[in-house]
């Protein structure tokens, strides 16, 4: 049980470590409203029309995709790090069947046209 207080504590600490920095921040800064400050910032230019513009779904997709990919990808470094630790033939088909599976994937998206734009 003693590993789990230490989770518990970076749990405690995670939570609060934003919501504290939120609170402070409101309380130090100062409110003053101006019309400026209040439109849509686009590069400095003069905001026009509506700012809720209908967009193709590809492009959610192609995100979407991307945010997967990329947090698969997050898998592979502690994977490495613990390469030499543990049965190393059985770590690489297991990382070969994981790649396997984000191959099959990227293959099923570029099949559904999903990777080209619109």
């Amino acid at each position: 049980m003693e590993g789990y207080l230490d989770v518990l504590i970076f749990l405690i600490a995670g939570f609060s470590f934003p919501i504290v920095n939120l609170f402070i921040s409101r309380l130090l800064r100062r409110d003053n409203p101006r019309p400026e400050k209040v439109t849509t910032y686009e590069s400095g230019m003069v905001p026009f029309g509506d700012a809720r513009v209908k967009f193709h779904i590809a492009y959610y997709f192609f995100a979407l995709l991307f945010v997967v990919f990329d947090v698969e990808t997050i898998f592979l470094y502690p994977w490495a790090v613990v390469f030499r630790q543990v049965d190393q033939v059985f770590a690489f088909w297991e990382m070969f069947v994981f790649i396997g599976i984000l191959v099959v994937g990227l293959i099923y998206a570029w099949k559904k046209k999903v990777l080209t734009w619109v």
